[in-house]
């Protein structure tokens, strides 16, 4: 086994280890066959499991969800791509008013256990259409799992978990983190879904990060450390179930909270951990909340225009610098 592998190689990875293990497995999605993928992300399915289990599909993002959605309730464990994050709006009612509701309303006689998979995020100049984080679009909508690997061993891990769950699952991939490096699976490994975990150990304030604000905050630790502040960083891996119990258990030990989050500042999923812990975690607080998020705005095609509207290292650093001057 190779000592690193990218995030790019472990999507394609930990889908081939679960269609290895289970012939319901099938993936379906836009150039996902003899091309790979558009982002590489499905390079070697095809050669493996053949046009069987692996299906080009035409450009219609409603085709390539209801189709399988009709699979899921009929026996099989569809892994859909929708090539863009931001293209999940052409699929929405699929997305949103059925795959959702079918578990519900059937009283449980008929399950959805598909994964929907999709390139998510901004940061590489892609433009306003092509570059949303839209994790806070999928968490709005009760009936959804969301993952968000933020390391090559978290994908296959929580893609092992997406496969696996009765229920339908988004699995957002930042397309800023395709190319990154990291320690391969173990075998058969498994991340379960809504476990949070603590990427780096401080005692002066906890950031909560998601998917490639990750590493971002990870870089801004580095940072503060050298001025002698220890900052712990919790990466959530899934909003849903969100693991409050590990941040709230974080915030027990530094009393001071900042979330750093790609998703705009209204509507985000960071408000959604501010008001938990407004609500299960006020009395651990040494000063106030703050939340370190996307600008209001489309997101501007210009690399220096776009690193003003997208989180930064610089801007995590300054709300920490705030935060323990308070």
């Amino acid at each position: 086994m190779a000592d690193v592998i990218t995030y790019r190689e472990a999507v394609a990875e930990g889908i081939a280890r679960e269609m290895r293990r289970d012939a319901a497995v099938v993936c379906l999605g836009e150039d996902i066959g003899a091309a790979g993928g558009v982002f590489k992300t499905t390079a070697g399915l095809i050669e493996e499991f053949g046009p069987e289990r692996v299906w080009d599909t035409p450009i219609s993002e409603q085709a390539i969800v209801g189709a399988a959605m009709g699979a899921a309730m009929t026996g099989m464990r569809p892994v859909a791509e929708i090539m863009f994050s931001d293209f999940l709006a052409c699929c929405w009612d699929y997305l949103a008013n059925e795959i959702p509701k079918v578990r519900y309303m059937t009283g449980g006689q008929v399950t959805v256990p598909l994964v929907v998979r999709t390139a998510n995020g901004g940061g590489l100049g892609f433009g306003a259409q092509h570059s949303q984080a839209t994790e806070n679009w999928a968490l709005t909508v009760p009936g959804l799992k969301i993952a968000a690997p933020a390391t090559p061993a978290d994908v296959v891990g929580l893609m092992a978990a997406a496969i696996r769950s009765d229920d339908p699952v988004v699995f957002f991939e930042h397309k800023g983190l395709l190319a990154s490096k990291g320690a391969p699976a173990p075998p058969d490994h498994v991340v379960e879904l809504g476990r949070a975990a603590v990427v780096r150990e401080g005692a002066d304030v906890t950031l909560v990060a998601l998917a490639a604000m990750v590493p971002l905050a990870l870089r801004a630790a580095a940072l503060l450390a050298e001025e002698g502040v220890e900052a712990e960083v919790v990466d959530l891996r899934c909003l849903v179930p969100l693991d409050m119990r590990t941040v709230l258990a974080s915030l027990a030990r530094t009393s001071r909270l900042v979330t750093v989050e790609e998703n705009p500042y209204q509507g985000g999923w960071g408000a959604t951990v501010v008001s938990v812990v407004a609500d299960e975690g006020f009395g651990l607080l040494d000063a106030p909340v703050r939340r370190v998020a996307g600008e209001c705005v489309p997101l501007p095609f210009a690399d220096a225009l776009e690193e003003r509207v997208i989180p930064t290292v610089d801007k995590v650093v300054a709300a920490v610098r705030d935060l323990t001057a308070y």
